[in-house]
């Protein structure tokens, strides 16, 4: 065994989309910091869906982006289609999503890695966590190589005793055409984690030569695209467009006449897949009242012929694949260039992680991704994000981030893994907020840029520019309410011109903002030469802040309940198995999950209300108990 004579203070496993924003968190705060992945050249690659992006998953990016993360800066840089979804709704469940060339996204977040000072990256195969007295203290590889570090984030994705399948043939692969890891699995079973079986999918790549693109529908991006990052000014490259066209009858008879041949029918997948994703098979059986779904045909970059067939993932056999495609409009002709397939692999169920993401087993090693159930590149950029925070800051002896859900979707995000657990692929939903109000995507910097600050990933510059903002709305704001539109024929016939009543008596612009049919920019037509001045994100948050004032005021009431709740905190030495009235239930949940508040107990499965006022008695009377014995050491 050769040991490798630099030692690290965080070595990274993986470098997928949540080790690449784990590893670039730890060395630009201030940690040596070892990446190890399989292939250097599959750094970030994109396994599934060429694009970043969409509702809940957009407000992750943007957090990201706020916390100093790199993920939007980089699709920013390689993106050819560009949009904000849901535009006709409120501002909460808008998000932005774009279409990434693969391979250029690949390579700028490759090169952003080789960049950073203080990361090393390296190719191999990690076989081995390496633990001492309960503490991970480094890594192993195949090639007999032993790595030292003070704390160790895996970061696996798919590729635990991977195994895929097309139709009935299956092999091993952590995707297609790569290796699986299989002894690293056997080594979190033998340190004593509970593993999992998850199973998820992707469809056919088509060759845009077999493509009748005029029998599609084109689907263009923004005029003006929006970027994802706050840093970055504006967005100039090419745009192009994605297709949409629909499965039809015939192609579910296709299908349906092929189930048997299907693995996820015919028992040979285990592994449990995502409900919210499910494969056109899984669609035409569990939707048979459908005679048709869509399928959006994307790019996967400027200089390729490949397309995405977005909405037809399969595992079917390859000969089945063709068949049904050639049935959908403006596919007749088609040519596979790669089939689609189904992957199952080895999950650590999520519960034995700390809100950090830290293991409860062993100290200083970190989960992030599909390792911990979830789906999706900006789940698991999230979660590497806030491994590769916390593990610098154990290093640094420093107190953890722990961002609760009432400041971010990745709190919503931790807190559901480690407190609820997963038996599915996990999936970002606004759904799963609770106060997606104040949860928007257009304010992620405003709830979370100084925390990213403070912990050392956002640059100085990056946080003048915000503060400038953030004093800019509140300025602009009282400037608005201080403002007094008096009644005049010219002031009405401007009212008038924009759409709505005009005055009888005196009104500040704060108040006529407040009018449902009036946007900050109608504004312009009263003050032209005050409001043209303001950049678009100071315009932006003062017309959401001031139009869902009454909203947002009630949800910080709520929030300000939620904390109160978060803030009693329960001692890590408290065995709820002693705690008198608890249900068996609820001393078995509460044992496992080992919550670290009163709030994160509320939300356990099967911790009953009833069961939270036993424990916050219970709490009380140790910490009377306590101070008891304080005052007799005293006396």
């Amino acid at each position: 065994m050769y040991i490798y004579p630099k030692e690290y203070d965080v070595i990274v496993i993986g470098a997928g989309h949540a080790g690449c924003e784990a590893a670039l968190a730890a060395s630009r705060m201030g940690c040596e910091t070892l990446i190890i992945t399989m292939n250097l050249d599959s750094i970030a690659l994109m396994s599934c869906n060429p694009a970043i992006g969409g509702i809940a998953k957009g407000h992750l990016v943007r957090e990201i982006d706020a916390l100093g993360g790199e993920m939007a800066k980089c699709i920013d840089k390689t993106g050819i289609q560009f949009r904000v979804l849901n535009t006709s709704k409120g501002p909460a469940v808008q998000a932005y999503r774009a279409q990434a060339d693969k391979q250029l996204y690949r390579l700028e977040m490759k090169s952003t890695l080789e960049k950073e000072e203080r990361l090393n990256i390296k190719q191999g195969i990690v076989e081995r966590i390496l633990v001492e007295n309960g503490e991970a203290v480094g890594v192993e590889t195949n090639t007999e190589i032993s790595y030292k570090s003070k704390a160790v984030i895996l970061t696996t994705g798919t590729f635990l005793k991977g195994l895929i399948h097309i139709g009935l043939i299956n092999f091993s692969a952590g995707r297609a055409g790569e290796f699986p890891s299989e002894k690293l699995s056997d080594n979190l079973r033998e340190l004593g984690f509970e593993m999992g079986r998850l199973k998820t999918g992707t469809p056919p790549r088509l060759d845009a030569k077999t493509i009748d693109f005029s029998r599609l529908i084109e689907q263009r991006g923004d005029a003006e695209p929006r970027p994802f990052s706050y840093s970055t000014e504006k967005i100039t490259q090419k745009q192009i467009p994605c297709y949409l066209t629909y499965t039809n009858e015939e192609t579910h008879k296709i299908i349906k006449e092929n189930m048997d041949r299907s693995p996820l029918y015919c028992g040979a997948i285990k592994g449990v897949g995502p409900r919210y994703c499910p494969s056109i098979e899984d669609k035409v059986k569990r939707f048979p009242e459908k005679d048709r779904h869509q399928v959006f045909l994307e790019p996967e970059g400027y200089d390729t012929k490949e397309y995405y067939a977005n909405g037809v993932s399969t595992s079917l056999p390859i000969d089945v694949q063709v068949k049904f495609l050639r049935t959908i409009k403006g596919l007749e002709n088609v040519e596979i260039m790669r089939p689609g397939y189904a992957i199952e692999y080895d999950f650590v169920p999520p519960a034995q992680l700390l809100p950090t993401l830290e293991t409860k087993l062993i100290k200083n090693l970190y989960h992030a991704g599909q390792i911990n159930g979830t789906s999706g590149y900006e789940e698991a950029a999230a979660q590497g994000l806030t491994a590769g925070i916390n593990a610098s800051l154990s290093t640094q002896g420093k107190e953890p981030l722990i961002i609760n859900r009432s400041e971010a979707y990745i709190g919503v995000l931790i807190d559901d893994l480690v407190t609820k657990g997963t038996q599915e692929p996990y999936r970002m939903f606004t759904s799963r907020a609770e106060y997606r109000l104040i949860l928007r995507q257009d304010n992620a910097d405003l709830r979370l840029r100084e925390r990213g600050y403070k912990a050392g990933l956002v640059k100085e510059e990056e946080f003048v520019k915000f503060v400038e903002k953030r004093d800019g709305i509140k300025s602009e704001i009282d400037r608005l309410g201080k403002t007094v539109l008096k009644p005049s024929e010219d002031v009405n016939d401007k009212l008038k011109e924009v759409g709505t009543n005009t005055i009888n008596e005196p009104l500040t612009l704060l108040e006529l903002l407040r009018r449902p049919e009036i946007k900050y920019d109608d504004l312009l037509k009263l003050q032209p030469s005050v409001f043209s001045l303001q950049p678009y994100g100071v315009r932006e948050q003062v017309e959401i802040q001031v139009k869902y004032e009454g909203y947002i005021n009630r949800e910080l009431l709520n929030i300000e309940r939620f904390k109160r709740l978060e803030e009693k905190g329960i001692p890590q030495e408290v065995n709820f198995k002693n705690i008198p009235g608890l249900s068996n239930e609820a001393k078995e949940k509460l044992s496992k999950v080992r919550p670290i508040s009163i709030g994160q107990a509320s939300r356990i499965s099967g911790v009953t209300p009833s069961a939270i006022s036993i424990l916050m008695i219970y709490l009380e009377q140790l910490k009377r108990n306590k101070l008891k014995t304080q005052s007799l050491k005293v006396f």
